[in-house]
């Protein structure tokens, strides 16, 4: 397979171990540049597990690509500065520093290759209210505007391939959808995304590549347009149309 034919992130036997329980069996996904993938699956399934692997948070066996480089044996913080960013569902913000020196964190692995005051800019044309709040201690902020600062600090590693979890989780409908939004923009600017969400109906509109997971184990997979359209994917997580399935819009 050549450079421009191979996916972005190759997961391959990617297994997890909490002790003697085994939380992800060997399971194996791609995602291609400027693809978003989502991961969907019930409660206690391994997707934020799978997340936490892929990021070096979590020993693991089996093996991970990214842009054909092994990165099994990598730290996290060299996973960061290779390219990939974690946004994790607690989004984990500094409480007590302001949005703009949460922001110039995201940028701490790459501070010797400057390039942070565009970046930054570049930030704040995708969050305009991270811009005005710019001061504004993080803790303060609304959830949504803690997701966007999530979303933000990620941004501020230049990521090639961006790991969104749960980001839906705690909001309000109408900002969900401004979520959703940012994150099919970020497609167009080309940056894959690999997007675990409980709210399948919204992720399956706003994907290309969909995995289903169950127990620690995929499933199914496939194009999200024909999960979606699935009646075991319809019966098990659809169920009645979500209240951002139709404002999610077009597929990107």
């Amino acid at each position: 397979m050549s450079g421009a034919d191979r996916p972005l992130l190759q997961v391959e036997g990617l297994g997890v171990s909490y002790g003697k329980v085994e939380a992800v069996h060997g399971i194996g996904f791609d995602v291609a540049a400027g693809q978003i993938a989502t991961v969907v699956g019930p409660n206690g399934a391994g997707k934020t597990t799978t997340m936490a692997a892929i990021m070096g948070l979590l020993p693991a066996c089996g093996t991970v690509r990214f842009a054909g480089r092994e990165i099994g044996a990598m730290p996290a913080e060299e996973r960061v500065a290779a390219g990939i960013s974690l946004v994790p569902e607690r989004r984990e913000l500094f409480a007590e520093m302001s949005v703009a020196d949460n922001l110039a964190l995201g940028a701490f692995v790459r501070r010797r290759q400057g390039g942070s005051a565009s970046d930054l800019e570049q930030v704040y044309t995708i969050f305009p209210r991270l811009r005005e709040r710019h001061r504004q201690l993080a803790g303060t902020l609304s959830g949504g505007e803690r997701q966007m600062l999530a979303i933000g600090r990620a941004l501020m590693a230049r990521p090639r391939l961006l790991m969104l979890d749960e980001p839906s989780l705690g909001l309000a409908p109408l900002i969900v959808i401004e979520i959703f939004a940012i994150v099919a923009d970020l497609k167009r600017r080309g940056v894959a995304v690999l997007l675990v969400e409980q709210n399948a109906h919204a992720a399956l509109q706003l994907a290309d590549q969909a995995y289903v997971l169950e127990s620690g184990t995929v499933v199914l997979q496939g194009a999200a347009a024909e999960l979606a359209r699935n009646e075991r994917v319809i019966a098990s997580y659809l169920g009645l149309r979500a209240a951002t399935e139709v404002a999610v819009g077009d597929r990107p």
